[in-house]
């Protein structure tokens, strides 16, 4: 019982979403449209990604980042950095990538510096400013290159619609990174950066990894349908460069996302709940978007959703609001927590209890605006 009880707290998400894919698979018995119905590009283009960040670490591929950190000695422009390095390449590179690259790297120089106590409300709010940020453009995130892909408006147009939210969320950020230090604004941190160097100098591993990292981030800006290509060639550049690297990667991660898409194809392939939500949701989209991604999170919410939407904007208002509720409103939120429990386990109920407050009370500051924005029609 103890051994069941301890999974349960370090795999807590995959607990959720694999009682979500079973209880889905009775509700709708699996069919053939079932696998048809799970979105394999995105799994494919995670599986990468892991693969890759584990290669970045192993050879200290991110450690200019980390010594270009490491110059900034007070906590707050520390934390500024990190966060809003977090906001701005979760744009370009989507939400969970920016998570992938940037918590690691808080973890290891609060660590260094003896600043422990701090990395809980910074992951959190890096964790706020990727599912922020990236809302601004049509690739920040999964749900966006969804809908955008949808909607028939230039990628100007999208960003103007998304750009007030955005840069609500940029100042409010501010705030509450220097909340967090009200105390000693000029508090500083001291990091020794000469531990990781062992692999410092092996240049045709690091330039495999960054290539590799080029393919993915190609892979999701362009949106190609050859995804398939891109992803078995950086399966076999890694496995030629480190076939290690495979052990490290995190499965479970991938199991979790998986279980979702399960639950989603289910759901979607029901014909009762098909027509409940046809007239449950025209009107109420943003309040939909919200509250369904608190079950399935929101990229399989936003695909449930969208062919019984008739207010666009609403819908991604919504999508791009719900991971500030809870851990499973958006699958970023679930990297995060899984790279957390990673290097602390144990401590997962911990991070949920600080990851939802400072979550809701950033969420309460921008639910209202988001749906009066709602009210702006996309086209």
């Amino acid at each position: 019982m103890k051994k069941v009880i301890g999974f349960i707290k370090k795999e807590l998400m995959l607990v959720v979403s694999l009682l979500a894919a079973v209880v889905s698979l009775f509700i709708t018995p699996p069919g053939p449209g079932l696998l048809s119905g799970i979105d394999w590009r995105t799994l494919g283009i995670l599986l990468m990604m892991l693969c890759v960040l584990e290669g970045f670490k192993k050879e200290n591929v991110l450690k200019p980042i980390v010594d270009l950190s490491s110059k900034l000695r007070r906590m707050s422009t520390l934390s500024l950095f990190l966060v809003f390095g977090v906001f701005f390449t979760s744009m370009f590179v989507t939400n969970d990538v920016s998570l992938i690259i940037f918590v690691p790297i808080t973890i290891l120089i609060f660590r260094r510096g003896n600043k422990e106590k701090y990395i809980l409300p910074v992951l959190t709010m890096e964790n706020i400013a990727a599912i922020r940020g990236s809302m601004l453009m049509p690739f920040g995130s999964p749900q966006n290159i969804f809908l955008f892909g949808q909607a028939d408006v230039s990628a100007a147009h999208f960003m103007l619609h998304m750009l007030p939210l955005s840069a609500l969320s940029a100042f409010l950020l501010v705030v509450f990174v220097l909340f967090l230090y009200r105390k000693d604004p000029k508090e500083e941190i001291e990091t020794d950066n000469g531990a990781d160097t062992a692999n410092e100098y092996n240049a045709p591993k690091k330039a495999a990894y960054i290539i590799a990292f080029a393919a993915v981030v190609f892979t999701v800006v362009s949106r190609t349908a050859y995804w398939y290509i891109i992803l078995a060639a950086v399966i076999f550049a890694v496995a030629v460069t480190d076939i290690k690297i495979f052990k490290k990667v995190d499965y479970v991660l991938l199991l979790t996302f998986l279980c979702f898409f399960v639950f989603s194809s289910s759901i979607t392939s029901n014909e009762k709940i098909a027509s409940f939500l046809k007239e449950a949701v025209a009107g109420r989209e943003y309040w939909w978007s919200i509250g369904l991604s608190q079950i399935i999170s929101n990229v399989p919410s936003t695909i449930v959703l969208y062919p019984f939407s008739k207010n666009f904007a609403g819908l991604i208002y919504g999508a791009d609001t719900a991971g500030l509720c809870s851990l499973i409103g958006s699958l970023a939120s679930v990297i995060n927590y899984r790279i957390y429990i990673r290097e602390y386990p144990g401590k997962g109920l911990k991070f949920i209890g600080v990851f939802t407050l400072i979550s809701w009370i950033f969420f309460l500051l921008v639910v209202i605006p988001g749906m009066l924005l709602s009210n702006w029609p996309f086209y």
